[in-house]
């Protein structure tokens, strides 16, 4: 090991995550891992780490960590105004700390989590293979707390070619593309218009298992209750009120409500970056979405 982390606040919420644990959904484990996986993957590359690196997951900003040794540190996602020992930093770029030197985050002005990787990776103990924190689960490490420390590992893949990485712009009102869902014809067959339709508010009861939305709802085609099947990330559930649940990384590994349509894969870490009163609209390939 090269040093150590102490957490000094962790913001409101914080944890660790990696690219999380899959092939486990058959005993009931969810992959969990980074909900913006593509930030948590640029983190890692922009301080010279593998990809599957643990590195830490901040809601809304608020981090303050202070390091033990000389560390190189990157900070990608939402961004927000970064200073190191001191000093005015910025995002996407690698940020040199000295021992004894703190990296603040301050509150995320667009987007809802940034992610903060440091070169050799947080080295926390791995469960089922994985350093990922799984909320629903309750697997991999706590949540951050202040006061804890986490240690960081040793393995590196060189450092990288380039200083800075373009850092993508999140959108005002994302549009993410859908595809149809299992239990599609359970609905009403203007289900999918409806949900390209004037689009959604993200509520206030979000987190990493998911963002409840408000917004139209959709009708259904036939009564009765649903066995629990399959549910993967991105699915968009449709509860008895007919507004549809975007489930994110902790998801449950099987629901009880039919899955009308799923986020695309790549639109996923979009859709993580999506904070409470903030629209969002669907679109499914090939159909024009409604004005």
């Amino acid at each position: 090991m090269t040093g150590k982390v102490e957490i000094r606040t962790p913001g409101p919420f914080a944890t660790v995550q990696d690219l999380g644990r899959s092939g486990y959904a058959a005993v009931g484990v969810g992959r969990s891992g980074a909900a913006d996986r593509g930030a948590l993957k640029l983190a890692n590359r922009l301080v010279g780490n593998p990809e599957t690196h643990a590195a830490l997951e901040v809601t809304l900003g608020g981090l303050r960590i202070r390091v033990s040794e000389h560390a190189t540190v990157a900070v990608t996602g939402a961004a927000v105004p970064v200073r190191a020992g001191g000093r005015e930093a910025g995002t996407c770029v690698p940020i040199t700390l000295r021992p004894g030197e703190e990296l603040v985050l301050g509150t995320a002005g667009r987007g809802l989590r940034s992610y903060v990787a440091v070169r050799g990776g947080f080295d926390v103990r791995p469960v089922l293979g994985s350093r990922a924190t799984d909320t629903l689960g309750k697997l991999g490490p706590p949540p951050l707390a202040a006061g804890m420390t986490l240690p960081i590992g040793d393995r590196v893949t060189g450092w990288p070619a380039a200083d800075i990485a373009p850092c993508p712009l999140l959108p005002e009102e994302p549009l993410l593309r859908l595809e149809p869902g299992p239990r599609l014809d359970w609905f009403t067959g203007s289900a999918l218009s409806t949900l390209t339709g004037a689009g959604y508010t993200v509520t206030s009861d979000l987190d990493r298992v998911g963002i409840r939305l408000e917004g139209a709802a959709l009708t259904r085609a036939r009564a009765g209750e649903l066995a629990p099947e399959a549910a993967v990330p991105g699915a968009l559930q449709v509860p008895p009120s007919g507004v549809p649940i975007l489930f994110l990384a902790d998801h449950p590994v099987t629901g009880g409500y039919p899955v009308a349509a799923v986020v695309a894969e790549p639109d996923l870490d979009l859709a993580a970056q999506l904070r409470p009163g903030q629209r969002v609209r669907f679109t499914v390939p090939g159909r024009t979405p409604a004005a």
